[in-house]
């Protein structure tokens, strides 16, 4: 049977790893900090719009406390940012059989890119051989030690899961994706097969590209304009470079397959996403870079122009250095700034 290590048990991976700790599935969740603590003290709270249950996980701090083996799986689930010191710890580690060593993670271990943007595929194949992109649905928070909130139902997510490169897929990889697939649907999650899960990745790129007007405004205003241009600009900057993007349709049909966000008891009907829980935390640092700065780094290799992309993730940056709260700024000072709207 495999189990499934979470690097990085935030919002994404503790909803994926508490769910398959429910499931029955061998499991581990790594940490740090208070959550480490709180989910070694008292196991992870999971809250979702039908259920508010504590789950017994098993929880662990770095890569030293376990033995590898090659059943292993690694679920890489930290923010883009955070994936090189992730991968860098991880990939030397010695992997166990019979008693003696079979080789390092990085030779032997599949791993799994469960985090926004793209750019994680290229920089986890720097270390490991076997790298699998996911594309994640899944709507949670997490904001209090040892608790995460996922705010869909029936199902918890739909995550695409895919060989990278595409075309690259041997035996070995359609039997852990068919393992994975069984596996992870008993969560319950929705695991897609694509053929190529890039271009489900870049799809979801620019839906992540307003993650920082609703974390720099907090909600409190209309930055729906903003988010349209930034959006508009993305698409020409990847058409410019000729990068496959799943159609607008293709996804749709998707999601409604998949599942429904509703409100969770107790908590407001409109939670932040992952951006906004970085600010809302006070982390010191946000992902936009590798969200809106990914558009910023393409256009700038191809040539192409990218303003908007390019102002919002130097405000983000600021935003991050000084401690910015959501809501510290109105959108209409965001449209000013980033020089979409008039001045008074």
């Amino acid at each position: 049977m495999r189990r499934y290590i979470i690097i990085g048990a935030g919002a994404i991976g503790g909803a994926i790893g508490g769910r398959l700790t429910q499931a029955g599935l061998p499991t581990v969740l790594v940490a740090r900090g208070d959550h480490l603590a709180a989910l070694r003290r008292s196991g992870l709270r999971l809250r979702d719009p039908d259920a508010d249950v504590t789950v017994p996980v098993t929880a662990v701090g770095a890569p030293a406390e376990l033995e590898l083996t090659p059943d292993d799986v690694l679920v890489l689930s930290t923010k883009t940012h955070q994936a090189q010191a992730a991968l860098t710890e991880w990939v030397d580690q010695p992997v166990h059989a019979d008693g003696r060593v079979l080789g390092t993670a990085g030779e032997l271990l599949p791993l799994l890119t469960a985090l926004n943007g793209v750019a994680s595929e290229r920089i986890a194949l720097r270390y490991f051989r076997r790298v699998y992109g996911v594309c994640v649905w899944l709507p949670a928070v997490h904001l209090v030690p040892g608790e995460v909130i996922v705010r869909a139902a029936p199902s918890t997510g739909t995550l695409h899961v895919g060989r990278v490169p595409a075309g690259t897929a041997g035996p070995d990889d359609h039997e852990l994706l068919a393992e994975l697939k069984h596996d992870w649907e008993r969560a319950p999650l929705v695991v897609p097969l694509p053929a190529d899960v890039m271009p489900w990745k870049y799809r979801k790129l620019i839906s992540n590209l307003g993650n920082i007007f609703q974390a720099l405004d907090g909600g409190s205003g209309d930055h729906r304009a903003l988010v349209a241009a930034a959006v508009a600009e993305a698409r020409n900057v990847l058409a410019g470079a000729g990068i496959p993007v799943t159609s607008d349709e293709e996804e749709a049909a998707t999601r409604a397959n998949s599942f429904t966000v509703r409100p969770v008891p107790g908590q407001p009907a409109q939670l932040g996403g992952s951006t906004w829980q970085s600010l809302a935390r006070g982390s010191g640092s946000v992902e936009t870079d590798y969200l809106n700065g990914e558009i910023v780094r393409i256009a700038n290799e191809y040539g192409l122009p990218a303003p908007v992309n390019t102002r919002v993730a130097a405000l983000a940056r600021a935003a991050a250095r000084s401690g910015q709260r959501p809501g510290d700024v109105t959108a209409e000072q965001l449209g000013r700034d980033l020089g979409l709207a008039e001045a008074p």
